[in-house]
């Protein structure tokens, strides 16, 4: 178990199950089928994602270093809070863009749904986190990472 502290984008508590993407993560190609075709699991649509391509990504921990991509990448973080097809949280390793810290500011403000945006957690944590690892996140900013589910 390791203990790594972010910056809060938008304060909250989780604990969840890791998604985990070393890419870049482009919210719009990601949420696609989610918010257009009815996913309401929210497989990534990002087939340029190998990481995460069609692994559901609600309610669990999204590990990211950043994310690329369209302009409308915030409104697209809103929609899918607003149609409960959000991951739990967003931990990104380096410093969040304006667009996806809009899109996670204005869901906990435009709805009663709570989805914790951590930013500046490090490349120590990106390289420490796995897929399927429990995460959890406290108020502060800090968010430890737990063992692989099934690990003794």
């Amino acid at each position: 178990m390791k203990t790594f502290k972010g910056r809060v984008v938008v304060p909250g508590r989780a604990k969840a199950e890791a998604l985990v993407s070393t890419k870049g993560f482009n919210t719009l190609a990601s949420f696609q089928k989610a918010l257009m075709f009815g996913d309401k699991q929210a497989k990534c649509s990002d087939q340029n994602n190998s990481d995460i391509y069609e692994k559901p990504m609600k309610s669990k921990a999204l590990c990211l270093p950043q994310t690329i991509g369209s302009t409308t990448g915030g409104m697209v973080l809103y929609c899918a809070v607003k149609m409960e097809r959000q991951p739990a949280c967003l931990l990104f390793s380096k410093p969040i863009d304006s667009l996806a810290a809009a899109g996670s500011i204005l869901a906990g403000v435009w709805t009663d749904i709570s989805m914790p945006t951590i930013d500046n957690l490090g490349d120590d944590f990106l390289e420490y986190v796995k897929t399927g690892m429990t995460v959890e996140v406290n108020e502060d900013g800090t968010v430890t990472v737990g063992y692989e589910k099934g690990a003794d």
